[in-house]
């Protein structure tokens, strides 16, 4: 196991690439068998910055026509929520009429994508789909679902494939928890 450190923390491998990848297969697989041969053309909603690196290996994986947008919200401040979401740049694109399949870094205590669904219903979204790469249960205490995801982990603060810890560390290639 590698291990990193970033600003004042350290962090050790808890999931390399080619699981992570693997994953999204299954989980881009799950979305082609909702989505192959529909008639309209639906939004991939990218939760910006974290999921672009999950919604970059998702979309190549998906065999349906989609239109690609993305949003950018925070909700977290270095290791921990902050339980406020608020907006950074809004939407660019319609959504009006459309299905959305929201692509996300991670789903923990819900509060981002409750937020996210509301303002897409407010834009008229016809129906909104949520995906996660990663999920965490036994954080989870809303009254939708997560549709898809890629992987379900433990209530650990990870860094990697996206994700960040004050911005850095999204460029690594597995997912490191703190150590």
């Amino acid at each position: 196991m590698s291990t990193i450190k970033l600003k004042d923390k350290c962090f050790r491998t808890y999931l390399k690439e080619k699981e992570i990848l693997k994953a999204i297969d299954g989980v881009a697989e799950k979305i082609n068998g909702d989505f192959r041969g529909c008639s309209d053309v639906p939004v991939l909603l990218c939760v910006l910055n974290g999921a672009v690196v999950f919604a970059s290996e998702l979309m190549r994986r998906l065999d349906f026509d989609f239109e690609f947008a993305s949003l950018k919200i925070r909700s977290y401040e270095g290791t921990h929520s902050t339980g406020k979401v608020s907006y950074v740049d809004a939407l660019n694109g319609g959504v009006e009429g459309r299905r959305v399949i929201v692509c996300e870094d991670i789903v923990d205590s819900g509060n981002s994508m409750e937020f996210l669904r509301a303002y897409l219903k407010e834009r008229g979204a016809s129906d909104i789909r949520i995906c996660s790469m990663l999920f965490k249960p036994e954080m989870f205490r809303k009254d939708f679902k997560v549709d898809y995801y890629a992987m379900s982990i433990s209530n650990e603060f990870i860094v990697g494939f996206g994700l960040d810890y004050d911005e850095l560390g999204r460029g690594l290639r597995d997912i490191y928890i703190i150590k």
